[in-house]
């Protein structure tokens, strides 16, 4: 099976620059559309897409595919990838640097593999885990851990200051008033919490991100060793076969490590309880 994921980490690594080469030269004159949910979407999305599911199925013709611009139900496939063709598509469309290419490879369900390329930053990330996963021979000899540009990262210990930072999205700003910490808004769910993999923010957190904005950085973020915080009861994987995921989102905090959950939770549970209240 070594062979099998080098295969995949390859495959993934060529596939996602060169998308984003493609998209280098898009990037400052894309057209942006607005979709029936709200988001945008431009052609440089639809034509990500096609070009990502087109080279899936010739690279492994066996593996189902669940794509924010294509496919939104999770197919009857041992192995199924999840793209994100363009993460943070307003941010490209309004000519802001941080996007980028999103792709998790899940094993009956669950998220084992992930890569997020962002081109203008020059940064690839990847990362393989399956501790989540019962022992299983197909997973035996996969790789561990989660790296940058190949170098292997992991959350700061750095001691909390106000000096830190802590991400928000556009739709939980009514936490940062209160945070012992500074803020950022990157615009970017995937990098969101691969900041916080890779040491440079403390924590973060997302109110609706979807299959495709977690599925590759969740993987990532486990195996670099930070905690994935789902702020809703019910657990996000495994998927579940002929369930659409289009309109399904998974808010979430992610932290450096475990014991900062139970400095930033109550902000955010207080934000959550005026929200809906």
């Amino acid at each position: 099976m070594k062979d099998f994921w080098n295969s995949i980490l390859t495959f993934s690594q060529t596939t996602v620059k060169t998308i984003g080469q493609q998209f280098l030269k898009d990037f400052g004159s894309a057209q942006a559309d607005e979709k029936d949910d709200g988001t945008l979407v431009t052609q440089s999305d639809n034509w990500a897409d096609a070009t990502i599911r087109s080279a899936i199925a010739l690279a492994f013709p066996s593996h189902g595919i669940l794509s924010e611009e294509g496919e939104h139900v999770f197919p009857d496939t041992e192995w199924c990838w999840v793209v994100d063709p363009l993460d943070a598509t307003t941010n490209f469309a309004r000519g802001i640097p941080i996007w980028g290419i999103s792709l998790g490879l899940l094993y009956r369900g669950t998220p084992v593999f992930g890569c997020v390329h962002l081109p203008l930053l020059n940064q690839t990330f990847h990362g393989f885990y399956a501790e989540d996963l019962a022992a299983d021979n197909v997973l035996t000899n996969m790789p561990q851990g989660a790296f940058l540009n190949g170098k292997q990262i992991r959350p700061t210990a750095d001691k909390m200051s106000g000096n830190h930072i802590f991400n928000l999205c556009s739709r939980s700003v009514g936490i940062g008033p209160h945070l012992p910490s500074k803020i950022r808004m990157l615009g970017m769910a995937s990098y969101n919490f691969l900041t916080v993999a890779s040491g440079a923010a403390m924590g973060g957190v997302e109110a609706t991100p979807k299959i495709w904005d977690i599925a590759g950085s969740w993987v990532i973020v486990k195996a670099a060793g930070a905690v994935w915080l789902p702020l809703e009861s019910q657990a996000i994987f495994p998927l579940e076969v002929g369930k659409n995921y289009g309109r399904v989102s998974y808010p979430t905090l992610v932290m450096n490590r475990q014991e900062l959950v139970s400095v930033f939770l109550p902000f955010v549970e207080a934000w959550k309880k005026k929200k809906m209240g």
